[in-house]
């Protein structure tokens, strides 16, 4: 296969200012085609801004907002995900991700797992997805889509690779401490989604991007988003990082054989057992 062109936007979305991230959006997009990119990718909540409380509503998006179809019919011609607030027909509210391809939503992932500790209280806010699965695309790859607090459930990359998956992809706004420094450890810091995500990448020899926010939210935290985007190759390898401050596009093209040619190597895959913890499943409540 020719190489895929990725772009990771790691923007700093404005909190609760629909209208101006949508507009961001498009531009970026457009930037994006023009680049001769194939996929974009943007971090969670981008289209919204991240700590919204009860803001939460007022820019919670239906499947079919006019607003969201537009952004779709944008981004023809490539790919992209794009994350917001989701209100479902029975007016639940949901952390979502959506895939756009073709002039239309192809597939949406709900957050499956909702931290509520330290300046986290999603669930306060938030329903739970209830579904987790891979999805073809037109780039001639499966994707996997996380959002965040989902890949710290090792079930979750797992399930997506068994499922098709050969692009593993994680939205996120993460919070550091400080500049969460390389040296910093410790769970939630940039250490451990590096040590993460190169874990599942050589465990399930898929490539794994991560995609996080920059920026601050005043007034209801200081907290800094720390950025730091990047790519990890099957092999375990991070290939290219964004800056932990800037915000900015990193683009990178990916050898999608290597995936092929390391899963001809490690047969994690074809290796597995499922008879040896089958049983274990069906009974876990």
């Amino acid at each position: 296969m020719q190489p895929l062109r990725i772009a990771l936007a790691q923007v700093a979305p404005r909190l609760g200012q629909l209208d101006e991230n949508l507009a961001r959006h498009r531009e970026l997009i457009a930037e994006a085609r023009d680049g001769s990119v194939d996929l974009v990718v943007f971090p969670e909540l981008g289209l919204t801004g991240y700590l919204l409380q009860d803001l939460a509503a007022e820019v919670a998006l239906r499947l079919d907002d006019r607003r969201l179809t537009d952004l779709a019919v944008a981004a023809d011609g490539l790919s992209a995900v794009v994350s917001f607030v989701e209100e479902s027909a029975d007016h639940r509210l949901f952390i979502a991700a959506a895939l756009l391809e073709e002039g239309r939503i192809r597939h949406v992932h709900r957050k499956l797992y909702l931290p509520t500790y330290g300046l986290f209280d999603e669930r306060r806010f938030f329903a739970a997805g209830e579904q987790l699965r891979a999805v073809p695309s037109r780039l001639g790859v499966g994707l996997g889509i996380g959002i965040c607090e989902d890949f710290w459930h090792l079930s979750v990359p797992q399930i997506l690779a068994l499922d098709g998956a050969h692009l593993l992809i994680n939205v996120s706004s993460s919070p550091g401490r400080d500049l969460a420094a390389a040296n910093e450890v410790g769970l939630g810091t940039a250490t451990s989604w590096w040590t993460l995500m190169r874990t599942y990448a050589q465990l399930t020899t898929s490539v794994v991007v991560f995609v996080n926010r920059v920026g601050v939210e005043e007034p209801l935290s200081s907290a800094r988003f720390y950025g730091s985007s990047y790519f990890c190759d099957p092999r375990g390898q991070i290939v290219a990082q964004a800056s932990d401050s800037e915000d900015e596009v990193l683009v990178h093209d990916l050898d999608i054989d290597m995936i092929r040619e390391v899963r001809d190597t490690w047969q994690f895959m074809r290796d597995r057992r499922p008879e040896t913890y089958g049983e274990l499943t069906e009974l876990l409540p």
